[in-house]
Parts: C-alpha cells; sequence; structure tokens
C-alpha cells in the first residue's frame, strides 16, 4: 500500500484461532455469525493474521507491532516476522523505530527473543498506561513483563499523541486497553489508519454493536471503532486492523446499504 509518498507493508508472522463466537459477539442477538459465514471457516472458527506493518517514510523504517515471537501454544503460531521483513530487503538491523498499537502478547512477540533486543538501532515506543497496566501493575502480565523488560532504557513511554515519524502519527483510543493507540499515515492528501485491535473482524465495521472478550473498556472500544468507521465512510481513506484478514486494506462505504468494509 503506498500512501503518497509512504509505503506501508504487511509483515506475517503467523496464526492465531480461535472459535468466533466465543470471542466476538452481539448484545442481544443469539447467533449473528449466521449472518456472516463468509467471514468464518467452514468450523466457525477465525483465522487471525500476527504481525505488523511496516511504514517506510523518507530515511525512516517504522514497525508498527512486533508479531507474536517464536511461539506456539496450538492456538497461536509466530515466528516468520524477520523472514517476512526480508523478503521485502529489511534487516532487523535496518529498522529505525518499533512503536506498538498495544500489549497484548500477539503484539510484542519480536520485541526482544530470549532476553535480547531484536531491532538493535530502533527506538521502541509504547503507551504509558498500557506499561502500567501490563508491565508496571499489580495485574502484571509475565509475557509483557518478560519480553519488554529487557529492553531497558531503550523503551520510551509516551502519554500525549506524537509524530513518530514524517507522516506517522500515534492518536491515543482507549478501549481495547488502557494505552490502544493507532497509527495514522498520510502523505499527498491522503490517509491511511492503523487500528491495531480498535477492530478484530471486518464485521465490527459493518454493525455497531459487535463486542470482542478482550477489551478492557468495551463502551469506549465500541465508541473508537465507530468513530473511525464514521471518519472514513465514503472517503479515499483507508484503514486496516492487526488481525483482518490476509492484512488487507479497505474502505468503508455506505453507498447503496448499510456500513461495510471493502478490501482494496
Amino acid at each position: 500500500m503506498r500512501i503518497g509518498d509512504i509505503e506501508i507493508l504487511p509483515v506475517l508472522d503467523g496464526t492465531g484461532v480461535e472459535v468466533a463466537a466465543e470471542i466476538l459477539s452481539r448484545p442481544g442477538v443469539e447467533d449473528p455469525w449466521s449472518c456472516h459465514l463468509e467471514h468464518v471457516e467452514a468450523d466457525g472458527t477465525l483465522r487471525l493474521p500476527l504481525g505488523g506493518f511496516c511504514v517506510r517514510t523518507g530515511d525512516r523504517v517504522v514497525l508498527v507491532d512486533a508479531g507474536v515471537g517464536a511461539f506456539d501454544d496450538g492456538k497461536y503460531v509466530g515466528g516468520g516476522l524477520l523472514d517476512s521483513l526480508a523478503g521485502y530487503g529489511i534487516a532487523a538491523g535496518d529498522v529505525t523505530d518499533v512503536v506498538f498499537t498495544h500489549l497484548h502478547f500477539d503484539h510484542i512477540g519480536w520485541a526482544t527473543h530470549e532476553g535480547e533486543v531484536v531491532f538493535p538501532r530502533a527506538a521502541y515506543r509504547a503507551h504509558r498506561a498500557d506499561w502500567e497496566f501490563f508491565v508496571a501493575g499489580e495485574n502484571a502480565q509475565p509475557s509483557a513483563v518478560d519480553k519488554l523488560s529487557p529492553l531497558g532504557p531503550r523503551l520510551e513511554l509516551f502519554d500525549a499523541d506524537f509524530t513518530v515519524a514524517p507522516g506517522v502519527d500515534a492518536l491515543h483510543v482507549p478501549g481495547h486497553t488502557p494505552g490502544s493507540t493507532v497509527y495514522v499515515v498520510s502523505s499527498a492528501g491522503r490517509r491511511a489508519i492503523l487500528l491495531g485491535d480498535v477492530a478484530h473482524s471486518v464485521v465490527q465495521l459493518s454493525e455497531r454493536d459487535w463486542r470482542v472478550i478482550w477489551d478492557v473498556d468495551p463502551a469506549a472500544a465500541s465508541a473508537v471503532r465507530n468513530r473511525f468507521a464514521d471518519e472514513v465512510a465514503d472517503t479515499d481513506d483507508v484503514l486496516v486492523a492487526a488481525h483482518f484478514p490476509q492484512m488487507r486494506f479497505g474502505r468503508v462505504v455506505t453507498v447503496g446499504g448499510p456500513r461495510r468494509f471493502i478490501a482494496v
């Protein structure tokens, strides 16, 4: 995907598998997936791509999220992110910035590996609210502590919106997690929005009331999701969420029917 002078590359690390009805639901609707069978496998599962997006802007190489890492628990399997980068001619030492949409385990996997920093030249950044929730707080998650603690002073915490690199802006949108952040790529009058886990399925951009079990604040997460979907509807802006099929961007359209996501 090109946005003006900026290139955005999907970087696949692996795949997660979840039972669709166990993670995504609609309040008051007993079987919402019956109307969206095209988005689930025959056995009712969702196959969720795991990985991140690499943004090349000027002399900067920005990695947005770092996949699940060299990991296999039977449901989530990773390990391919560095090879995916290499397929674009990008080595670990070429990455100048690593930024996180949030600190769930499937987004921080290649921050470090076996206690060593994976991207030796990169500045790492995460929202302070997620650090305090997942790493420093009383309910810290061991996976986040293990992956992120070795970064030490290389990890910069932010608590305000900021510009990561030319044409790449970080916006704090709490809801999925306290520090959830989207990254807006803009150039030549066009925009692409990297949603992270603001949405987990394209159905959440079609119907307003879907919920995912991992949202810390479901009401806030829903407000954020619908805000972005409405904002880009029937424009040339594109968006993508971390786990959308094939990590493909798309547009939100309302012409000829209800709001829906169309992959491009």
